[in-house]
């Protein structure tokens, strides 16, 4: 088959729902997309996926076309987009796209596990968030499923907005606005920009967002938009209380105790939230209530952790400068003797690496944290610009080599409470069977 229209293939898709674009996962049922990336080429995977039984395979390289298995198009990952989108187009269900700086896997989550006490949902796994993963999502929903959750990630201006096209949500979520992926994107101007093409696409379809009415910044930005509130304000839909953070994070709602197994208080919003999206689509409390605190946080977010001698916040997930700002503010509030900082280099901050960093060791001397242990070349140069009469930090060049130091000498010979917290390519989960 050679240039089949988007009905045409979606009859196909229809008798074979499984999409895959690893052919290491093809089998019989599955269709093959052959997408391309800078080190790989999809169609030089095409024969070996027939091999494994796969069902159809979608190829843009007409060398690779073998026959009637074989479906050749202009562009397989512009397929790929169209074809989720008209998937979408046949789903008569509510659909929710979040967004934001930070939280949104922790709210994604939350959401899920509450709309999942009173209805079918599908929610974005892993980080299936971008242009491949959003439109892989989309095809992955079945005639069972009730809601879909989406989440959708950005590092340029425009991918918002492509994004909403294809998923064509009915309802949005913004967590916040920082500076994540500042250095791709150029200014805090250009992330506000790009993350408020969701509101955008809304307005035009006549949506609708729950937002925090406390955040100034999606309030100023949200103008013109049916508005779900949620926050701490008695005016909002939902009003939530903070009702505790030592170590794990309360919230009373509606003469309703919710204890988190997550930490930090800057989740808050996130579980308020999921709360309101609860609350909107007629979740019962005591049900909202069971989805939070059956929560358990994992892939090293916001997780307590206890060893031997220690206890540790483990959050090396991911991190920004407003993140890791927020988790050493919490972490100073945290009760704990001997408090030790393990950081790890931010990552995506083009020309404003080195001053955020230098950002974050202002926060620490003004903390007063003295037991500070930085990880990366950036830190490393950061440091170098301090004060000589701010701390002075134990620097190391990456995870491993801190963890061979750990390895032969203990971080401390006292228990002590160590928050963990760098971006994903430092690694500093390494360094976690040594304290």
């Amino acid at each position: 088959m050679k240039f089949p229209g988007i009905s045409e293939l979606y009859s196909l898709f229809r008798q074979f729902p499984v999409v895959t674009t690893d052919s290491r996962k093809t089998a019989p049922g599955t269709i093959f997309f052959a997408l391309k990336g800078e080190s790989f080429n999809g169609n030089q995977f095409a024969g070996s996926a027939l091999q494994q039984g796969c069902s159809y395979v979608l190829i843009d390289e007409e060398q690779y076309y073998t026959g009637e298995k074989c479906i050749l198009v202009k562009d397989c990952l512009v397929t790929l987009q169209e074809l989720a989108k008209y998937h979408r187009t046949q789903l008569k269900i509510p659909f929710i796209a979040i967004t934001g700086s930070n939280g949104k896997t922790t709210t994604k989550e939350y959401i899920k596990n509450v709309l999942s006490k009173g209805y079918n949902v599908l929610a974005t796994t892993g980080n299936l968030n971008n242009h491949i993963g959003v439109p892989l999502t989309l095809l992955s929903i079945t005639p069972q499923v009730e809601i879909a959750i989406i989440e959708m990630g950005a590092n340029h201006i425009g991918e918002i907005a492509q994004l909403c096209e294809i998923a064509q949500p009915d309802f949005g979520l913004i967590t916040n606005m920082g500076k994540a992926h500042i250095g791709e994107f150029g200014s805090f101007e250009a992330i506000v920009k790009a993350k408020t093409e969701l509101y955008q696409y809304l307005r035009k379809k006549g949506g609708k967002i729950f937002i925090n009415s406390s955040n100034e910044l999606l309030v100023s930005n949200a103008a013109g938009l049916e508005q779900i509130t949620y926050g701490s304000s008695p005016a909002d839909f939902c009003s939530c209380e903070l009702a505790g953070t030592s170590p794990f994070l309360q919230v009373k709602y509606e003469n309703e105790l919710i204890s988190s197994q997550l930490i930090g208080k800057y989740n808050f919003e996130n579980i308020a939230a999921a709360i309101c999206i609860g609350k909107y689509f007629n979740v019962e409390i005591k049900k909202i209530k069971q989805a939070i605190e059956e929560y358990a946080p994992s892939n090293n977010r916001s997780q307590i952790l206890h060893t031997k001698t220690n206890t540790l916040i483990l959050d090396a997930y991911n991190a920004n400068p407003s993140s890791m700002r927020a988790a050493i503010e919490n972490f100073c509030e945290m009760k704990g003797e001997n408090k030790w900082l393990i950081l790890g280099d931010m990552r995506e901050l083009g020309k404003y690496e080195v001053e955020e960093h230098k950002n974050i060791l202002e926060l620490i001397s003004a903390k007063k944290l003295t037991h500070v242990v930085l990880v990366g070349e950036v830190f490393i140069k950061a440091t170098a610009e301090l004060r000589p009469d701010t701390f002075t930090p134990r620097l190391f060049k990456n995870s491993d080599e801190l963890a061979a130091r750990l390895k032969e000498q203990p971080l401390s010979q006292e228990p002590s409470h160590i928050l963990i917290k760098g971006s994903r390519g430092i690694k500093l989960e390494k360094v976690v069977e040594f304290l």
